[in-house]
């Protein structure tokens, strides 16, 4: 199965969602399910394996890519630090499996949070609109094991760079880029073009700075080079 985008048209406030399951039949029910949720979410692409994923989340750079980790032999837990890098977005795992071993690593690798295949429609909602606001996901057994875990020094084996960015949201990541093809321009101009006034610009611009640990924007361009975030 070919990796399907779907349009790059999109309303300010909505959170498109990227899926990504081996199986056709979990995936047209999870289209129709986000799709029943328009305007607030949108379905930005479909993939089926790991090379489709990536591509889908390079192209269409999608908010929460809800991801299982059995691809036809390929693992998601594999390559959840690329996906985080080359969407922007955040990760979401919807998986069959109940081995709070694997949520751990999921979770250690930068994932989100872990929703079951057999809980409600309602809660697997829930749980996409609060990893989207920046919350991390899991049942109170996964929570204490991953907390025990960063205790532990298992927080080493992640990627601080990959961890940064996750923690930016849709907009931040609209405003770096726009920085990054302004880079001349005044406060005022780019707050213009996104449709924002100064002081609100200068308040997120703070916020960004914060959670990439640089200084002025002279070094925000220079992070978001490195890191691939002027295209997003």
């Amino acid at each position: 199965m070919s990796a399907v985008f779907e349009s790059t048209y999109r309303h300010e406030d909505d959170i498109s969602v990227l899926l990504v399951d081996d199986h056709k039949c979990v995936l047209w029910g999870l289209q129709k399910l986000i799709e029943g949720e328009h305007p607030r979410m949108r379905v930005a692409g479909t993939a089926s394996n790991r090379a489709e994923a990536l591509q889908a989340a390079r192209s269409t750079a999608p908010d929460v890519t809800l991801l299982d980790l059995d691809l036809k032999g390929e693992s998601g837990l594999d390559f959840i630090p690329e996906l985080l890098r080359v969407s922007g977005g955040r990760v979401l795992v919807l998986t069959g499996s109940r081995d709070m071993a694997m949520h751990e690593r999921a979770v250690l690798g930068g994932a989100s949070g872990v929703v079951l295949k057999d809980e409600p429609a309602e809660v697997l909602i829930k749980a996409i609109d609060r990893v989207h606001e920046g919350e991390l996901w899991l049942d109170r057994t996964t929570t204490g094991r991953v907390f025990s875990a960063f205790a532990n020094g298992g927080a080493k084996r992640t990627d601080p760079e990959v961890q940064k960015i996750a923690t930016l949201t849709a907009k931040e990541r609209q405003i770096v880029a726009a920085i990054c093809s302004e880079r001349g321009a005044k406060s005022q101009s780019i707050a213009d073009r996104l449709h924002m006034s100064e002081h609100t610009l200068r308040n997120h611009l703070t916020a960004i700075y914060a959670k990439l640990n640089v200084k002025n924007r002279v070094e925000l361009v220079i992070y978001a080079l490195e890191h691939e975030l002027a295209q997003r």
